[in-house]
C-alpha cells in the first residue's frame, strides 16, 4: 500500500497561523498595538482579522486527509470520533474561559454562571462538527450548494431582520438577540459595551464555509499533487474569490466580528493564495531551511494554543507589589522603548516562550492530539 504524500506546506501554513494567533492575542498592553496587530474597529480587514479564518481553513485542510479514513470505517465510527473530538475541543475552550476558577481579588471561586459560553475553541468545535457532517453525508455538488445557501442566506437574514438604517451595525445585528435568548446576556461577551459575542451562534454558520473551502483546497492538492498547474489554479481561484469579496463588500461589508459572507470569501481566497505560494516555495523549489520554526507550532497546535492561554492568564493573575506580572514586565520594557514597541516585543517574547516549549516536546516526540 502506497503511503500518502506528506505536504510540508500545509504543516507550515497551520504552524504559521498558530504562531500569528499567539502573537496577536498576547500584546503587552491592549489598545496600543500597531494597527495591523489589532482587529478592524468594525468593518474592514487587518492582519489580525486573518488569523481565525486561517485556522478554520487549516482545519479543513487536515480534514481532507482524515475524512476518507472515517468514511471507510462506517457511520458509527464516524459519529463516535467526530462527536468526541468536537465535545473535547468545546469543553477545553469553555474551561479555559473559566480558568483559573478562582477570583484571587474577591477570595472566592468563580461561579459557573459567570463563565462565557461561546469562544474561539467552541466555534472551532462547532464548525468542525458541522463541516464534517456536511462532507460525510453530501455529495460535492450538494456541499457547494449548501455553502452558497449559507452565505447568501446569512446576508438575507441580516438584511431582513437587522434594524434600519444599518442592519450590519453592532446594535442592529440580529445575532445578538439569538445569543442572549440562548445563553443569557451575562454569559456572552460584553467587552464591546453591550452584550455582543463575536463567536455567537448565527455568525458561526458562515464560518463553517471557511472549513469547507479549506477541505476542498486540501482535496484538490491531494488529487493534483504539487505541480505548477495546481499552483496556477489555486492562485486563480484565490484571486477570483478576493475580487468577488471586494465587490460584495459594497453591499455586505467585510466584517470579522459578525463574520459576514464577504469576510468568509476574502479570507478563504487569501488563504488559498498563500497556500499556493507555500507549495511553490517548499514543495517545488524545495526551500525548506526556514520551515522548522513553524513546524513546531503545527505539530502541537491545540496544546500550544491552550498553553499560551494558560500562561497569559497567569501573567494577568499573578500579582507583584499590587500589580500584575505583565504590568511589571511592561513597565520595565517601556523604560527603554515606546509603549507600542514594548507591547510588540512582549508579544514576540511570549510567542518564543511557547515555541520553545513546543520545541522541547517535538524533540521528545511528544504530540498531544484530540
Amino acid at each position: 500500500m502506497n503511503k500518502k504524500p506528506r505536504y510540508l506546506s500545509l504543516d507550515v501554513f497551520r504552524g504559521a497561523t498558530v504562531c500569528l494567533m499567539i502573537t496577536v492575542n498576547n500584546p503587552g498592553e491592549w489598545g496600543i498595538q500597531y494597527g495591523s496587530l489589532q482587529h478592524a474597529q468594525w468593518h474592514g480587514l487587518t492582519l489580525t482579522d486573518m488569523v481565525f479564518p486561517a485556522f478554520l481553513f487549516a482545519v479543513g485542510n487536515a480534514m481532507a486527509f482524515a475524512m476518507e479514513k472515517y468514511e471507510q470505517q462506517g457511520n458509527a465510527t464516524f459519529w463516535k470520533k467526530i462527536l468526541k473530538r468536537s465535545f473535547i475541543i468545546f469543553l477545553i475552550g469553555y474551561l479555559l474561559q473559566w480558568f483559573p476558577f478562582y477570583d484571587f481579588g474577591s477570595g472566592s471561586a468563580i461561579p459557573v454562571s459567570a463563565v462565557r459560553i461561546p469562544g474561539v475553541l467552541q466555534r472551532i468545535a462547532l464548525c468542525y462538527l458541522m463541516a464534517s457532517v456536511l462532507i460525510h453525508y453530501c455529495s460535492k455538488r450538494q456541499v457547494i450548494g449548501i455553502s452558497l445557501l449559507i452565505l447568501l442566506g446569512y446576508w438575507f437574514v441580516l438584511f431582513l431582520f437587522g434594524a434600519a438604517p444599518d442592519p450590519f451595525s453592532i446594535t442592529s445585528y440580529i445575532g445578538n438577540a439569538i445569543d442572549i435568548s440562548v445563553f443569557g446576556a451575562e454569559r456572552i461577551y460584553n467587552g464591546e459595551g453591550l452584550p455582543f459575542d463575536p463567536e455567537g451562534l448565527l455568525s458561526t454558520l458562515p464560518a463553517v464555509v471557511n472549513v469547507v473551502l479549506g477541505y476542498f483546497t486540501g482535496m484538490y492538492i491531494r488529487k493534483q499533487n504539487h505541480s505548477f498547474e495546481t499552483i496556477a489554479k489555486l492562485m486563480l481561484a484565490g484571486g477570483a474569490m478576493i475580487l468577488t469579496a471586494l465587490f460584495w463588500d459594497l453591499f455586505f461589508p467585510i466584517n470579522k466580528r459578525i463574520w459576514t459572507s464577504s469576510y468568509t470569501i476574502i479570507t478563504s481566497g487569501i488563504c488559498m493564495s498563500l497556500l499556493a505560494m507555500l507549495i511553490y516555495l517548499i514543495e517545488i523549489k524545495q526551500v525548506k531551511h526556514w520551515t522548522y520554526f513553524f513546524e513546531v507550532f503545527g505539530r502541537n497546535p491545540l496544546f500550544i494554543y491552550i498553553l499560551s492561554w494558560v500562561l497569559a492568564t497567569l501573567y494577568y493573575t499573578i500579582r507583584v507589589e499590587e500589580e500584575s506580572l505583565i504590568g511589571q514586565v511592561m513597565e520595565g520594557l517601556q523604560y527603554y522603548m515606546t509603549p507600542a514597541n514594548a507591547s510588540l516585543l512582549f508579544a514576540i517574547l511570549f510567542t518564543l516562550l511557547n515555541w520553545f516549549i513546543g520545541y522541547v516536546m517535538d524533540k521528545r516526540k511528544i504530540y498531544v492530539k484530540v
